[in-house]
C-alpha cells in the first residue's frame, strides 16, 4: 500500500498545511497557531480552569504549562484563583488576549467559510461522520 492510499497520510498532510497557514497568520500578530488555539479555548467571560485546557485541546501538561507561561509573560492571559474553590486556578484573557482571540477566531472562520463554499452540506456531514469513525477507531486501537 502506498502512503498516499492511507487515511493518516491525508489527515497528516492536510493538518500540516492548515497548521502552517495558521502559523503564518498568527506570526503577523506576534503569536503562534498553538497560542491562537489556546486563546480560542479560554472562556472570554468566565475564564477557564487550567486543568480543563489540556484535555480540551489534546495538549500535554508540560507543553501547555510552558505555552501558558509565555502567554502570561506577553500579557495575553492572567491567572486567578477561583472564587468558590481556592484550589482551582482560572485562566482569564487580558484585553490584549481578547483582541488576539478575535484575530484567531477570524482566521478560523475565514478558512471554514472558504472551504464550505466549495463543499456541499451533505459532503461536510459525511466528512464529520468519517472523522468520528476514525476517532472511535483510534480509541479502540489504543
Amino acid at each position: 500500500m502506498k502512503s498516499e492510499e492511507t487515511i493518516d497520510f491525508h489527515i497528516r498532510w492536510a493538518w500540516l498545511k492548515i497548521s502552517k497557514m495558521y502559523n503564518q497568520e498568527a506570526s503577523k500578530h506576534g503569536m503562534t497557531q498553538s497560542i491562537g488555539f489556546i486563546l480560542l479555548n479560554i472562556d472570554p467571560r468566565h475564564g477557564t480552569p487550567s486543568t480543563q485546557l489540556g484535555p480540551k485541546m489534546g495538549m500535554e501538561p508540560t507543553s501547555l504549562s510552558r505555552t501558558l507561561k509565555a502567554m502570561e509573560d506577553k500579557g495575553y492571559i492572567q491567572r486567578q484563583q477561583d472564587e468558590n474553590d481556592r484550589r482551582i486556578i482560572r485562566i482569564f484573557l487580558t484585553e490584549k488576549g481578547k483582541r488576539l482571540r478575535e484575530v484567531s477566531k477570524d482566521s478560523v472562520v475565514r478558512f471554514n467559510e472558504k472551504v464550505l463554499e466549495q463543499v456541499s452540506e451533505e459532503k461536510f456531514k459525511h466528512f464529520i461522520e468519517v472523522i468520528q469513525i476514525i476517532e472511535q477507531n483510534i480509541v479502540k486501537a489504543s
